[in-house]
């Protein structure tokens, strides 16, 4: 036995003992959990232990989810300011006819409704623009960090971090860059400049919102990218390469139809997000300026809560609408992936 042989041998068994020590709360959990589980596994059979397993999932999601959700419906086919349902009058679909009453849809002013049409209008802009800006530049960020280029893990990280803030946090941070006598104004006035009221031109707000999303997410949906990336087999572009393939033929014959699957998993991700945006927008315009940013699920908040008369049926009865077009919208998209594959 060599000297380094031996220098080790007591390392490895100190970790062998604090690994017995480390395991030994486990083994008792588990040696006090066998004799229940074996007489279950004997009085219900093999076959339906993994429903036993699957059970408090079934109980959380029941609980936590399905239930909110059936009383939700259940708010929205009623009326009243009452809090309990018990207490609430019956009206059918009232509530949905008085969301739906429009001269024209594509005129908010013409609806008894308006808020909630303007704010299904701003929510529509904000998904086009920012889905669309999400899976461009995470695409080409992706591109980028699966190249050999210097210091790579760091700029993965750097592009990851704001996924780690609290959107409240990213939003309260470019608030104070943008407002009036923040950081990016003071740069402008700095270069001779004048001050932009960003917050105050509508135009501005919804084009920070959008990049103030895209900034704060796109970390996550260029991970997955990345990931599908890394997954296509080098041998493939070698293949290119030594038939001289130009890069932007690679691009489109090679990457794009493999990374297929992951840009779906992003489109469907990214377009969920954008109709439910709400804490980031909130903090950062508050919806204004008037409502040039008030989104659906803003109208739904302050319809139920920060209005004077808290309307909850008519709140529950928009967030309903809000949950079928997202369904149906993902089911679409879908449908489109898995033809594509085909």
């Amino acid at each position: 036995m060599t000297q380094a042989s031996k220098a080790a041998a007591p390392a490895a068994t100190l970790r062998a003992r604090l690994g017995e020590v480390a395991a030994w709360p486990v083994r008792v959990v588990l040696g006090l959990l066998d004799p229940p589980m074996r007489g279950l596994q004997r009085l219900i059979g093999a076959g339906r232990m993994p429903y036993v397993f699957l059970a408090p999932n079934f109980l959380f999601f029941g609980l936590f989810v399905f239930l909110p959700i059936a009383i939700n419906v259940v708010f929205s086919v009623t009326g009243g300011t009452a809090l309990f349902p018990s207490q609430r009058p019956y009206v059918g679909a009232d509530q949905y006819a008085y969301l739906f009453d429009c001269g024209s849809y594509l005129d908010p002013g013409s609806c008894r409704e308006d808020h909630f049409w303007r704010g299904v209008g701003n929510t529509a802009r904000f998904v086009v623009f920012q889905v669309s800006a999400m899976v461009v530049f995470s695409l080409v960020t992706a591109l980028v960090l699966n190249m050999k280029i210097r210091a790579r893990g760091f700029f993965r990280a750097v592009y990851f971090f704001p996924v780690l803030l609290s959107p409240v946090v990213v939003a309260l941070i470019w608030k104070w860059i943008l407002q009036r006598d923040g950081l990016l104004n003071a740069v402008i006035t700095t270069l001779g400049g004048q001050k932009i009221l960003f917050f105050v031109d509508p135009s501005w707000a919804m084009f920070w919102a959008v990049f103030v999303s895209v900034w704060a997410h796109m970390g996550f949906y260029t991970l997955i990218l990345l990931a599908g990336l890394q997954a296509i087999s080098t041998d493939l572009y070698e293949a290119a390469e030594m038939d001289r393939t130009p890069r932007w033929r690679v691009l489109l014959r090679i990457t794009l139809p493999l990374l297929w699957p992951n840009l779906i998993v992003v489109i469907v991700l990214s377009l969920i997000r954008g109709v439910q945006t709400f804490d980031e927008v909130f903090v950062l315009t508050g919806g204004g300026p008037g409502t040039a940013t008030l989104m659906i699920v803003q109208y739904i908040y302050e319809t139920a809560f920060a209005n004077q008369v808290q309307n909850f049926g008519l709140a529950a009865a928009a967030s309903v609408v809000l949950g079928l077009v997202l369904f149906v919208l993902t089911l679409v998209q879908l449908a489109v992936a898995r033809r594509k594959e085909a």
